[in-house]
């Protein structure tokens, strides 16, 4: 025996028939779903303005972030690198910003303030050593 029997064709035609009735109410009008929308807060309300296309906040505020990547990847990191580079490789000095200040002797100016280093005074009663 080949096929199905009466039994079985009439119910693979209803299950097929209630499997597209299923899939054709699953498929949501345009006036779906109807939920009533909540009010919205202080804050969703001033982010859903300014978040709407075309307005002047948001046109500034991609400016000012596309103004500003353009200067941090290629002014400052650039020139950072350029910096650290001829600061401690370049230079002629060992860690290029390790420096000595000038030796001042008795008797020299100093540069800043004007005065005169005094002589060292000699301590009297023990003589040179």
């Amino acid at each position: 025996m080949t096929g199905y029997t009466a039994d079985e064709k009439l119910r693979l035609a209803q299950l097929t028939k209630l499997r597209r009735q299923w899939l054709k109410d699953q498929e949501l009008s345009p006036r779906e779903p109807v939920i009533e929308p909540k009010p919205l807060g202080r804050v969703a309300k001033f982010w859903a303005g300014f978040l709407e296309p075309k307005t002047l906040w948001r046109l500034y505020t991609f400016k000012v972030y596309n103004a500003g990547l353009y200067t941090a990847t290629r002014v400052l990191i650039p020139a950072w690198i350029v910096y650290y580079y001829m600061k401690y490789h370049a230079s002629k000095m060992p860690n290029g910003i390790v420096m000595r200040k000038p030796q001042l002797f008795p008797g020299d100016t100093i540069l800043e303030t004007g005065e005169v280093v005094p002589d060292i005074p000699e301590t009297g009663g023990h003589g040179h050593h």
